[in-house]
This record gives structure tokens, C-alpha cells and sequence, in this order.
């Protein structure tokens, strides 16, 4: 199994602006590691919200903070870790069959979520469980 450090990413996007204000530009297959099928976005949730707690079988995530901050637990099987959101020009990628649970929104949060799949419900892990038992395999 690798390690969860090699299953992730954190990216730092260039910001591009100036004195009119901030410019971060992100490019499918060149700063994000896949061409991009699918967009999706998180808002309104707070503090106590959890979103995500899945896994997915060929999914791989880029998750951007565009406006305020959230955090990220993610979970290999093995290893867990929580990254924070916390800068607009920051990415985290992480490669499929990661478990995910999103949290601790501020009020401002918008998570921008990339991915190089289009929504397949058949490919998500919703159990912890079943997650275990597969990464054991």
C-alpha cells in the first residue's frame, strides 16, 4: 500500500495579479494533474456539517478554498491526516480511493472541487467499513 504522503498533493497555484488585485489561473493537465470532466462546489455549510465521508474506486479530487476556510480528514486505510483550506491559491489533490470527510466550514467557505470523472454513484464507498476491507485487500 503507499503511503498516504504519496497519494496527495498539496498545490500552490501562482497568483498572477496585481495592483488591480489577485489573478489565480488553474489549467486542467498542466496544473492539475488530469483533464477536468467535472466541477462541483461546497457553500452554506458551517462549522458542524461534515460532507464527503466517502471514497472513491477512480475519482481523483483537486479541493480548493476559493472564499473562506474548511478542512479535510483524509484517511488511507493506514494513515490519517487533516490538511486545512485556508488559501484561495492553494489545491489538494488527492488520487482515487482516498476517504474523505470535509468540515469545519467558516461562514464564507466556497470549496471548489475538481475531478477527472463525471458523477458515477456506483464508483463511491459510503461505508468505512467496506472502505477498510477493500485498502486491506
Amino acid at each position: 500500500m503507499l503511503k498516504l504522503e504519496e497519494q496527495i498533493q498539496i498545490l500552490n497555484f501562482p497568483d498572477l495579479g496585481d495592483e488591480r488585485g489577485n489573478l489565480v489561473v488553474v489549467e486542467g493537465g498542466t496544473a492539475i494533474p488530469f483533464d477536468i470532466k467535472r466541477i462541483f462546489y461546497i457553500y452554506g455549510s458551517d462549522s458542524e456539517v461534515v460532507r464527503g465521508s466517502h471514497a472513491n474506486l477512480k475519482s481523483e479530487f483537486v479541493m480548493i478554498n476559493v472564499s473562506g476556510t474548511s478542512k479535510v480528514l483524509i484517511d488511507n486505510g493506514k494513515e490519517r491526516r487533516v490538511i486545512a483550506l485556508d488559501k484561495p491559491r492553494m489545491g489538494l489533490y488527492l488520487k482515487s480511493m482516498i476517504w474523505k470527510e470535509m468540515y469545519d466550514f467558516s461562514p464564507d467557505s466556497v470549496l471548489l472541487v475538481l475531478s477527472n470523472e463525471h458523477y458515477d454513484p456506483d464508483e463511491y464507498i459510503r461505508s468505512y467499513d467496506d472502505y477498510l476491507k477493500m485498502v486491506e485487500k
